[in-house]
């Protein structure tokens, strides 16, 4: 039986004195397996997660011949934390630092994003398009926080992250197996990666509550349905079937308003629901994994940017 594929680990300066963690699998020919014209993947975890969500997406691509590297963005994982720079300008522009220091190689890759993380590579992509061949958005860029809450401050009162610092691990890690019984290992690991595990065996948050209310007010004043006017890239837009609920629905009508804006555009969107959990990354990598590789195979991320 071979060996899995490992990623490296290694920190990279994005500016402003930052330096965000990154996590990098390459195929076992250390590049995009003779593959010369095979894009790269960018990797973009959600609110309050961190990288090693994405392990099993990321060895999958590996073995399947490509390169893909997963990020912690500002403030999460084992990236720096400083006290800015949480909106999404600034999330973009640490994003492009990154593309052009991961060297050669790594050209115009396809970012994946989920949950906020989709959120960031839409926008990244409308602020950037020359930088990316195209978007894949998993469960998230879909839907508006405004047309849930009416105002910040609900959105902050019924959104806020639940107070973890000092959980004992032993709670957190008994939690996360018995709601996700059907997860693989990784995807429990993974999960215990958004937590600095301390000396007494409690845990705390990575990002930090302030930071989390930064970006969530952020994204609760960002416009999906302008973005998807604006697009130019091709996307492939993976939302999870979570059982016939309003949040789902809500899915669904943010799924057709984005086809529709496409159209009138005549930027590539392609559709492919999964039933699952939200971190569905994390949940059925294999599932995802061959959405995102089905979809490059049939050209949908070779289109030139519209212009």
């Amino acid at each position: 039986m071979s060996r899995m594929i490992e990623p490296t680990d290694e920190r990279i300066a994005v500016g402003d004195g930052v330096e965000l963690r990154v996590l990098r699998w390459r195929s076992r020919g250390g590049s995009n397996d003779g593959m010369r014209d095979a894009a790269p993947f960018l990797l973009v975890h959600g609110l309050a997660s961190n990288a090693r969500l994405w392990d099993g997406v990321g060895r999958r691509l590996a073995e399947a011949g490509r390169v893909a590297a997963a990020v912690d963005l500002r403030g999460h994982g084992r990236s720096d934390k400083p006290e800015g720079g949480y909106d999404f300008a600034t999330v973009a522009e640490d994003l492009r630092a990154l593309i052009g220091a991961l060297g050669p190689g790594f050209e115009r890759p396809i970012l994946v994003g989920q949950s906020w993380g989709a959120s960031v590579v839409l926008d990244f992509a409308v602020r950037l398009p020359d930088l990316t061949r195209g978007i894949v958005l998993v469960d998230g860029g879909l839907t508006d926080l405004r047309d849930a809450f009416p105002t910040w401050e609900a959105c902050w009162e019924r959104l806020a992250p639940p107070q973890l610092v000092g959980l004992p691990l032993s709670s957190g890690e008994g939690y996360f197996r018995s709601a996700h019984a059907d997860w693989p290992e990784e995807g429990f690991e993974g999960s215990l990666g958004n937590f600095d595990i301390r000396a007494d065996g409690t845990i705390a948050p990575w990002l930090s509550r302030d930071h989390h209310r930064a970006i969530l007010e952020a994204m609760w004043s960002q416009r999906t349905a302008d973005l998807w006017r604006t697009l130019r890239v091709p996307a492939l837009v993976v939302p999870v079937d979570g059982g016939e609920n309003d949040w789902t629905a809500a899915k669904r009508a943010g799924s057709e308003a984005a086809l529709a804006a496409a159209r009138q555009s005549g930027v590539a969107v392609r559709v492919r629901w999964l039933r699952g959990d939200h971190d569905i990354h994390a949940q059925h990598p294999a599932e995802l994994t061959e959405e995102i590789l089905a979809a490059d195979r049939e050209g949908l991320f070779s289109g030139a940017v519209v212009p």
